[in-house]
């Protein structure tokens, strides 16, 4: 798919929106999808990898999605964290529906979504998960990834899927220039082609 079309707010392509069946939170799920978004068919390899490879998002607070698409991961932290408020973040309005819709599908009611400049920048988050925007290049990549991880909440963790020949390697590098000095990057696994990266931001003294 053309990165028009899912880094776009508003898709050209029209929206068709259908039934997909896919295993959520241990059981199958029958949610609504649509052309125009990340991965519409099914959970693409990197976000199956990040959700089984994660430990659950903390109980309670703020937990993001940064990137939705159609909600898988927002809707399995918000299953697992019934208590926590999910911010599912996109900048394409369509996802951002399918997200909201999914959620109300399941009966998941800590489900928030905004656009990305619409996110209160006041909150905080105890967990973020995401599949990143690789492909939207490395320069507006790290631009989105230093606007967002500083808003971890003093002992938060940030969990990243990142293909290996897509750079995961020297993106961990380089996140472990880039942020401060006390914050630790550290890979935890790698399953088949991805690596799983996680950012930690200390305690407050």
């Amino acid at each position: 798919m053309s990165p028009e079309h899912y880094f776009s707010a508003q898709p050209s392509t029209p929206e068709k929106r259908r039934t997909i069946s896919v295993e959520l939170g241990g059981a199958p799920r029958k949610l609504q999808s649509s052309g125009g978004i990340f991965s519409p068919d099914r959970i693409d390899k990197g976000t199956a990898v990040l959700l089984r490879g994660v430990p659950d998002p903390s109980p309670t607070g703020n937990l993001l999605d940064l990137g939705c698409g159609w909600g898988p991961i927002a809707l399995s932290m918000a299953m697992a964290s019934p208590e926590a408020t999910v911010h599912a973040v996109d900048v394409n309005e369509r996802s951002l529906a399918l997200t909201r819709d999914n959620a109300a599908t399941l009966g998941l009611g800590n489900v928030v979504v905004a656009l990305p400049e619409a996110a209160d920048p006041d909150i905080t988050y105890d967990t973020i998960w995401s599949n990143p925007p690789i492909r939207i290049g490395k320069e507006a990549l790290h631009e989105l990834l230093l606007l967002w991880l500083p808003r971890l909440a003093p002992g938060g963790d940030a969990w990243l899927v990142v293909q290996k020949n897509l750079g995961a390697d020297s993106l961990q590098k380089w996140l472990d220039a880039a942020l401060p000095q006390d914050w630790n990057v550290e890979r935890v696994s790698t399953d088949k082609a991805f690596r799983i990266l996680k950012v930690s931001r200390p305690l407050a003294a």
